[in-house]
């Protein structure tokens, strides 16, 4: 059986932006959920194109890490592309992200479709642990994703201070500051639940 999870985001930026942050697999680890250990083991070559192939090393259920090779097909440049898993835990993952212009930014669709492997047993497994996964995978993305793109902050200016004094700062290198950003904007979700 195959499932279908389906998400949408407005974002408050420049197609340029969205695109080059959402094509860039070393951005994954910033808006996956810190406990899954999100790595990427592939060197990247840009910009994306179809046949592009990424292996990861994450820890998606209990802790148990797992590597996940995925490949790049149907690239429609600023608009859409779609991953697929070659290897890992699904029987088939199929994911589609769809960017369009509009007068606020870009709207950000991804339709993911997938299956399990082991039929009734795997029916069982979705229903009971993987959907609900999922749906907090893509729930946690949705926030960090609006914390980056959409709220009214300068995050050079509210982490500028403490991310200067760091020795591994770099100005060019603004993912330090993002996921300086993101750290502490989840520590500061966690102390208030």
């Amino acid at each position: 059986m195959i499932y279908q999870l389906y998400r949408e985001q407005q974002l408050h930026c420049s197609i340029d932006k969205a695109w080059d942050f959402f094509t860039s697999p070393e951005n994954l680890p910033l808006i996956a959920p810190q406990e899954m250990d999100f790595t990427v083991l592939t060197q990247i070559k840009y910009p994306i194109h179809e046949g592009m192939q990424v292996d990861y090393r994450l820890k998606p259920l209990f802790g148990i890490p797992i590597r996940w090779k995925s490949e790049v097909r149907k690239v429609d440049h600023k608009k859409s592309f779609v991953d697929y898993q070659l290897k890992g835990p699904y029987k088939m993952w199929h994911h589609y992200h769809e960017f369009i212009e509009n007068d606020k930014g870009v709207l950000m669709k991804d339709i993911l479709n997938y299956e399990m492997y082991y039929s009734f047993i795997g029916k069982i497994i979705n229903r009971l642990i993987v959907r609900k996964k999922l749906e907090y995978i893509f729930s946690n993305r949705y926030d960090i994703v609006n914390q980056i793109f959409n709220q009214k902050l300068n995050v050079q200016q509210d982490l500028g201070e403490c991310s200067r004094e760091n020795p591994l700062y770099n100005k060019s290198d603004d993912r330090l500051l993002i996921k300086s950003f993101i750290e502490t904007t989840i520590s500061n979700v966690h102390n208030k639940i």
